[in-house]
């Protein structure tokens, strides 16, 4: 999810964290959500996600989202796209993670710089994605990418889970400064329960009268 008037984010609403050391991500965890937590809400996602499709019309599938410019349908592939990009930020995460603090540093001001493009490519591909993709197709796309977030997610290591790096926050509003390894996967579904508010599966029964 990105914070852009195609979302209808609204960043004011949310505080960057800045300076988190590997050592405090790890000290918020044990005090607040462990990893059993973020398997658990994973798989709630992921029922979910089928329960949405299944039950959909092809009708509300092709109704306008609240609060963004994409259909239903194009929003439910782009909150399936959440956890595909949590997929590819984790071994981003575990190499800087493990190099000197300034090179994630640069790396994502040169993400931040290059924020409009990035946007722009965002929306179209979820656009794209939601098009193309048949229900059974995105079913079974998210089955298998949760499925793979949770079993490697029970067999990290704590080391593992603490390595952090720079993040780019004016990509999205749940991007803090820095976050760690443990942070990026909790990361997918809060960016899917944002956009699960958005969604006008169910008609308005004002408009329908």
């Amino acid at each position: 999810m990105s914070c852009n008037p195609h979302h209808g984010c609204d960043r004011g609403r949310y505080t960057a964290v800045h300076g988190v050391s590997p050592l405090d991500t790890l000290a918020v965890r044990r005090a607040g959500m462990d990893r059993a937590a973020v398997i658990a809400e994973m798989e709630q996602a992921r029922n979910s996600f089928r329960q949405l499709l299944n039950d959909a019309s092809s009708a509300s599938l092709r109704r306008r989202s609240n609060g963004t410019r994409w259909t239903n349908r194009q929003l439910l592939f782009h909150m399936l796209f959440g956890y595909l990009i949590v997929r590819s930020l984790l071994p981003l995460v575990r190499a800087f993670g493990r190099r000197p603090d300034n090179w994630s540093r640069r790396f994502a001001a040169a993400l931040n710089a290059g924020w409009r493009p990035f946007h722009v490519i965002n929306y179209l591909g979820s656009v794209g994605g939601g098009q193309v993709l048949p229900k059974r197709a995105m079913i079974a796309l998210m089955d298998r990418t949760i499925r793979g977030l949770q079993r490697t997610l029970a067999g990290a290591t704590e080391e593992t889970l603490g390595l952090n790096m720079h993040f780019p926050p004016a990509r999205d509003p749940y991007f803090r400064d820095a976050m760690s390894v443990f942070d990026v996967y909790h990361y997918g579904t809060q960016h899917f329960e944002h956009h699960r508010r958005q969604l006008t599966l169910q008609a308005d029964p004002i408009l329908t009268k």
